[in-house]
């Protein structure tokens, strides 16, 4: 039976093909809910969820493709710190929150700054890297 469109309660552990643990709700003593196959998760762990059932675990492999996509050299941007606000202020090798066309904030690494020049990574700090999931669906209602 389908869970597409229902929502769900899940407990997840994320590795990396090294083994290296990235995230895991179990750890954090809390499911994490959504509606399945609406877009709410990254495609792969959508469609991993999609035909559990209730107490049963399954571990999946999501390329990077289906998970936070491959890593883009174009979302590396150089500004200079004289136009940042506080920019001398800038954490390196740290995450900040930028603010978005919409007002939205996003996050973006910032790489470095060199020569008054700031370097931000916006890729997601996931993108292409191969996950690894053991998800146990603990929850399902219509």
């Amino acid at each position: 039976m389908s869970n597409e469109g229902k929502k769900v309660k899940v407990h997840y552990t994320g590795t990396l093909d090294d083994g290296t643990k990235f995230d895991s709700s179990v750890d954090r003593g809390e499911p994490i809910e959504f509606t399945c196959m609406v877009g709410q998760m990254i495609p792969g762990f959508d469609a991993a969820v999609k035909d559990l059932a209730v107490g049963e675990t399954k571990t999946v492999h999501i390329p990077a493709a289906e998970a936070y996509g491959e890593y883009n050299e174009e979302l590396i941007q150089k500004i200079p710190v004289s136009q940042i606000p506080n920019g001398d202020q800038l954490p390196v090798g740290q995450t900040i929150y930028m603010q978005g066309p919409g007002g939205q904030p996003f996050p973006v690494f910032v790489k470095e700054i060199t020569d008054g020049v700031a370097t931000f990574d916006m890729n997601h700090e996931l993108a292409g890297k191969d996950l690894n999931f053991e998800i146990t669906l603990v929850e399902c209602t219509d």
